[in-house]
């Protein structure tokens, strides 16, 4: 089974925040920490971000009054 590794442009793009948001998230606990995968790079396993955005609340605007 090969595991995917998603780098920090494609976190941000799922997460749908900037690479700085991400690692506020990161710092601060909110966020799963990325792997080294080399000397210069990191990277995220694909499951764990998917997990997260799965993780997070379910919110639809302008559907309050229905």
């Amino acid at each position: 089974m090969t595991r995917r590794m998603l780098r920090v442009k494609q976190v941000c793009a799922q997460g749908g925040f900037s690479r700085s948001t991400l690692y506020n998230k990161i710092k601060a606990g909110d966020f799963p920490a990325p792997i080294e995968i080399g000397p210069n790079a990191v990277g995220w396993p694909a499951h764990e971000i998917d997990a997260w955005v799965a993780s997070r609340p379910r919110r639809t605007y302008g559907s309050e009054g229905i």
